[in-house]
């Protein structure tokens, strides 16, 4: 237990400004698909209670079917809940430049502390128009930028080469990559490991015990708003290198996600995700269209496999 306590300690004292792990949050709604204000307080307590950051509107979240003045709420809601004792992440991603920098001017004011943006989503663009838009973005927006790369809903890659050249604005501070691939993970990880002014944050959960062990500043794990302590376990293990540790909490947090993403597409996941949240009292089902409940059968079936396998919600976040 000591040499656990010791090892938290000096990671901390070596983690940069941006790093260890960010859940990027579901958003709970109730059955009229406002935000549901407790279950935003509950869950955002249960990340801080697992050393874990809050993400806002980012996929996960399903930020794109969520209207502006809800938006806002959910964030309000966050940032009065976690009371500064962790960052808030607020995403604001668009296909309209103006309204973005509106809702960034919206965030900044209701207390998010970093912005979190991929690229506009509709037109095939090439790498220099990448490049310009982040800068633009970046010169307006009046909070630190985190460039989001998720190619599974925007259907294009960043490459690593343009993130390089962004990170080097001052007021880019990181980047969170979604794609798959090791190779990528490793290349990624050798440009920034030791730049202390800009963080790898990993949105690809099944690498998380490598990528940390290697060098990556954190990860953006959706099974997280589940299971925050599991990944707080692979963050620090794994940077420490103890290799058991982190690997057997790795291996219960992919089967865990299995349950919800394994041969599902992101839009039939999600709902699931909230299921076994709902299972935990974390909150309730409802998702927004074109996201839908499954049926009330395969809801009891899900909920009676996570307990029976895992029991309670401590249980569920520790090895």
């Amino acid at each position: 237990m000591l040499l656990i306590f010791t090892t938290q300690l000096l990671i901390r004292d070596m983690e940069k400004k941006y790093s260890g792990v960010v859940v990027p949050m579901i958003t709970p709604f109730t059955d009229k698909y406002k935000i549901d204000l407790e279950a935003a307080e509950r869950i955002t307590n249960h990340l801080i209670l697992h050393d874990a950051h809050p993400f806002v509107l980012g996929t996960t979240g399903e930020s794109v079917s969520i209207c502006p003045q809800e938006r806002k709420k959910f964030l309000q809601a966050t940032v009065h809940a976690t009371k500064k004792r962790k960052t808030v992440y607020a995403g604001i991603s668009g296909n309209c430049l103006s309204s973005v920098l509106e809702e960034a001017r919206a965030f900044s004011d209701l207390g998010a502390d970093v912005l979190v943006s991929t690229m506009p989503s509709y037109y095939p663009v090439d790498e220099d128009q990448m490049l310009r838009y982040f800068q633009e973005l970046a010169d307006a927006v009046p909070l630190p930028l985190i460039v989001y790369n998720i190619p599974s809903t925007t259907h294009l890659s960043i490459p690593l080469s343009v993130a390089d050249k962004l990170s080097h604005h001052q007021n880019i501070v990181g980047f969170k990559d979604s794609e798959k691939g090791e190779q990528r993970v490793e290349e990624a990880i050798k440009l920034w490991k030791d730049r202390e002014d800009f963080s790898y944050l990993l949105g690809w959960a099944l690498m998380s015990h490598k990528a940390m062990a290697w060098g990556a500043d954190g990860m953006v794990p959706s099974t997280g708003n589940l299971t925050p302590g599991l990944y707080r376990i692979i963050y620090e293990s794994g940077r420490a290198q103890q290799a058991d540790r982190s690997g057997a909490a790795q291996d219960k947090a992919d089967r865990i996600s299995s349950i919800y993403q394994k041969d599902k597409i992101l839009s039939r996941s999600l709902p699931v995700l909230k299921i076994m949240m709902d299972a935990y009292g974390l909150c309730g089902t409802s998702v927004l269209p074109p996201l839908y409940k499954i049926s009330a059968q395969e809801e009891e079936t899900i909920k009676e496999l996570l307990l029976t396998e895992y029991g309670i919600l401590d249980s569920i976040n520790n090895i």
